[in-house]
């Protein structure tokens, strides 16, 4: 299964996973008002691959499957105790 990746152009480090040549349809207008233009960055070719750098290649194509999109935000920054 391919797999494309494209960048937020209003958020920092937030990514819009898509099934390869999916036109944005089954994502929701109001995430993609908040998400900004798409810049496309990469096309993943998912099989034999069992790992991404924050979730599993299965959990990502249950997302792909059953909402045609996976939305991966940036990771929460733990605050500095000094």
């Amino acid at each position: 299964m391919l797999c494309d990746v494209y960048r937020s152009s209003k958020k920092v480090d937030t990514y819009l996973y898509l099934p390869h040549g999916n036109e944005f349809t089954d994502v929701p207008d109001v995430l993609l008002g908040q998400f900004g233009r798409a810049e496309k960055v990469l096309t993943i070719n998912l099989a034999g691959r069992e790992q991404l750098a924050r979730l599993t290649v299965e959990k990502l194509q249950q997302h792909l499957h059953n909402d045609g999109f996976y939305l991966q935000l940036p990771p929460k920054r733990e605050e500095l105790q000094c």
